[in-house]
C-alpha cells in the first residue's frame, strides 16, 4: 500500500457486499467521511448508501484501483466468485487494490485460497471476521478479530475502528477465522444453555422477563443475554443469524476440533440441536428459536408475554 496514505481519510475503500451487515458497516465509513464506492450483486440494496454519499459502482471492475476493498460475503464459494471469479477484483493482474479486508465468516481453508490468490498478485489480505449484526453495528457496539500482514493491518486499523468499538490482532495467516468460529460455537453453547434454563424457569413458574432480568443484572449476565431478553420474552425471531448459518459455523467447529484433536462435547450436542432447528423448517427466523424447540421437548407451550424490554442497545433485539 502506498506508504504516503497511511491515514485512513487519505485512503479509497471499496466495498462487495452490502447484504444486512453489510451495508450496516459500510454505512459507518461513509459517515465518517470515507472515500468510499460499494458494489453488491443486487444494485438495489446497495443503493441507500448513496444518501450518505457513496459511490454505488456498476460492476466489481469499479473497485480495482481502491487502496482497499472491504468483501462481507455470504459463502466459501461467493467470496472465492467475487475476488477471483469472471470479473472478479483480481481478474485483471494489471489493476488491482493494494490490500483486501475480508469480514465474511468462512473456513480458514478457503481464507488461506483467498489469501494466495492475492498473494499471487501483490495485493496483501487481511482476514478480519466480526462480532454481531446489523443493530450492532449500528450502535457502535461491533468487534473485530484480524489476522494477516501487521504492516497492512496498522495501516487499515484506522478503517476498522471506524466500523466498530474493538478491533484485536492475532497474527498473520488465518488464525482470525479459526477465533471467530470459536466464537460462533460458543454463541450457538450459550443461547441452547439459555434455552434450556429458561424453559426450567418457566415451566416452575417464573415469567420469562422476570427469570431474565434477575440473569441479566446478576454476575451470570452479559451483552448477549441482555440483547437477546427481547426475542426470548416477547418471542419475536426477525431473524439476525439464522439456524442455516449457525450450522454452518458448527461445521466448521467441529472440523477443526478434529484436525487439531480437541474434543468437544458440549459442542457437538449442541450441533445436534441446532440441525434440529434447521430440520423443523423454520429456517428463515432467527436461530433463538431453540427456546421454541426446548420448549416443546419440554411439554410446554409458550406465549409472547408482550412487555417492553431494554436490549442494552437502544430498543429491540440483536444477536
Amino acid at each position: 500500500m502506498n506508504d504516503t496514505k497511511t491515514d485512513s481519510s487519505a485512503l479509497t475503500v471499496g466495498w462487495i457486499g452490502t447484504g444486512r451487515m453489510g451495508a450496516a458497516m459500510a454505512a459507518r465509513l461513509a459517515r465518517a467521511g470515507v472515500d468510499l464506492t460499494a458494489w453488491n450483486r443486487t444494485r438495489a440494496k446497495a443503493e441507500p448508501l448513496a444518501e450518505l454519499g457513496c459511490a454505488i459502482a456498476d460492476s466489481i471492475a469499479d473497485l480495482r484501483d481502491r487502496d482497499v476493498v472491504f468483501t462481507m460475503v455470504s459463502t466459501p464459494a461467493d467470496l472465492e466468485q467475487v475476488l477471483n471469479g469472471d470479473g472478479g477484483l483480481l481478474a485483471d493482474p494489471e489493476r488491482v487494490p493494494a490490500a483486501v479486508v475480508d469480514c465474511s465468516t468462512v473456513s480458514t481453508e478457503s481464507s488461506g485460497a483467498m489469501r494466495e490468490a492475492c498473494r499471487q498478485r501483490g495485493v496483501a489480505f487481511l482476514a478480519a471476521p466480526v462480532s454481531g449484526n446489523g443493530k450492532v453495528v449500528a450502535a457502535g457496539g461491533l468487534t473485530l478479530v484480524v489476522s494477516g500482514p501487521l504492516e497492512t493491518y496498522e495501516r487499515v486499523a484506522p478503517l476498522l475502528r471506524h466500523i466498530g468499538k474493538s478491533v484485536t490482532y492475532v497474527g498473520d495467516g488465518d488464525t482470525a477465522r479459526l477465533v471467530k468460529i470459536c466464537h460462533n460455537l460458543l454463541l450457538g453453547v450459550v443461547t441452547q444453555s439459555l434455552a434450556e434454563i429458561t424453559v426450567l424457569a418457566e415451566k416452575g413458574g417464573v415469567p420469562r422477563a422476570a427469570f431474565l432480568d434477575f440473569i441479566n443484572n446478576s454476575v451470570m449476565g452479559s451483552v448477549f443475554t441482555r440483547y437477546k431478553t427481547p426475542a426470548l420474552v416477547n418471542l419475536d425471531y426477525t431473524p439476525t443469524f439464522t439456524p442455516i448459518l449457525l450450522r454452518k459455523d458448527f461445521d466448521l467447529g467441529l472440523a477443526a476440533a478434529r484436525q487439531l484433536d480437541v474434543p468437544m462435547p458440549v459442542a457437538a450436542i449442541t450441533a445436534q440441536l441446532v440441525q434440529a432447528s434447521v430440520s423443523s423448517g423454520r429456517v428463515n427466523e432467527d436461530f433463538a428459536i431453540l427456546l421454541d424447540l426446548q420448549a416443546a421437548s419440554s411439554g410446554l407451550e409458550l406465549k409472547p408475554e408482550n412487555v417492553e424490554v431494554d436490549d442494552g442497545l437502544g430498543g429491540g433485539d440483536a444477536s
